[in-house]
């Protein structure tokens, strides 16, 4: 993994889960269990794991991490972000990365497998491995390449998300004031991807990027990772519009475990239950899943992590990814779900709410792996 300083940014959610054990083995234990759950596919539109550069103790715990949170699979980001990354650098760290995985992903087969095709989720879920859904976060690997597209999807990659914050070629990133939309290039982008039958993921677009990409895909997007701007109205939400559309067309919004739940203080589970009945309101429980963009081992908040935590808050802010405003000990994760179960958690408590357990496997996965299926064949 490549860390600069943006790239730290996003990666502080998964560095937690290398200081210590004791407190994530403490909460995995304390999470309640919800029996429906186990039969469910459940697919985290946006995580992440450690599992290439941890050994020992470090990866028993990210293993036992993994068979405790019940997933089916999960979106993997496989290429730098966080940049601008306009060279051909990203071209020779994604393959770098595409290689570290499947090396990964053969060391652990027992655990885990590399996902190209709606048989192989199922089959992840019927034999319990963690399938992972190979994933970009940004189109900066293509350069100006389109046939980069058919090279990728032969290295495993099934779904790429056009932008990041910042604007590439493709189009404007949430962060952009411009608000610019898809370029001439990222209409041929997206219509390349529908072609290799790679899914589009329009998370972290502008909201001009995310209305013309779902306009330009034949086939249903991903919002991967994302919250409703009518509940919280900031760049990285998704307006009811744009919702709407997406769902007209069969697509799948995740809802996000990061602050931008809220526009103050520290979102808590509770606020993650808003948005998902808010999106259902609005798109329909066809068009909702959960993309917690977290590791799936709980964080472990030692004196050492707050430290680093409250450091990357305000770098977060000095980029404009929160409002200055905004406290330094928000967390990029909800801490009344921090264990590696947290759909099952959840799952249990949406229950309470009344939603049916049809309608709690379509959030949980079953949406995300409809899209999937129609898409890749």
């Amino acid at each position: 993994m490549i860390l600069d300083r943006r790239n730290f940014i996003k990666a502080t959610a998964l560095a937690g889960v290398s200081i210590g054990v004791g407190l994530a083995r403490t909460a995995a234990a304390a999470a309640p269990t919800w029996p429906p759950y186990r039969d469910m596919v459940a697919i985290d539109g946006a995580s992440g794991l450690w599992l290439p550069f941890q050994k020992g103790k470090e990866l028993a715990a990210e293993l036992a991490a993994l068979r405790a949170s019940g997933l089916s699979a999960l979106m993997l980001h496989v290429a730098p972000q966080g940049r601008f990354w306009l060279n051909d650098a990203a071209f020779v760290a994604t393959k770098n990365m595409l290689d570290q995985w499947r090396r990964t992903a053969a060391q652990h087969a027992k655990h885990v497998l590399i996902v190209k095709s709606g048989a192989d989720l199922a089959r992840a879920h019927r034999e319990r491995r963690l399938g992972l859904i190979l994933w970009f976060q940004g189109t900066e690997p293509l350069g100006e390449d389109l046939d980069r597209v058919a090279l990728f999807k032969k290295r495993g990659v099934r779904v790429i998300q056009l932008t990041h914050n910042r604007r590439n070629l493709v189009g404007d990133g949430a962060t952009e004031p411009g608000n610019a939309g898809l370029s001439n290039y990222g209409h041929q982008v997206v219509e390349r991807l529908n072609a290799e039958k790679i899914v589009v993921d329009l998370a972290h677009g502008s909201q001009r990027t995310i209305k013309e990409g779902i306009a330009a895909s034949k086939a249903p997007v991903l919002i991967s990772h994302t919250g409703c701007r009518a509940l919280a109205d900031l760049p990285r939400n998704t307006r009811d519009e744009e919702l709407r559309a997406m769902a007209e067309r069969g697509g799948v919004a995740g809802i996000i475990f990061w602050p931008y739940l809220r526009i103050d203080t520290q979102p808590m589970a509770v606020d993650v239950i808003r948005h998902i009945e808010h999106a259902i309101k609005v798109a329909g429980e066809d068009h909702v899943g959960i993309g917690t963009d977290a590791s799936v081992r709980a964080i472990e908040r030692t004196p050492e992590y707050e430290k680093q935590n409250r450091e990357t808050i305000r770098w977060m802010k000095e980029d404009g990814i929160f409002a200055k405003e905004r406290p330094d000990d928000l967390y990029t994760f909800i801490p009344d779900l921090n264990m590696p179960n947290r759909f099952e958690v959840l799952g249990a408590m949406l229950s309470e709410r009344g939603h049916s357990e049809a309608r709690i496997a379509k959030i949980l996965g079953g949406n995300f792996a409809r899209v999937m299926g129609e898409v890749w064949g």
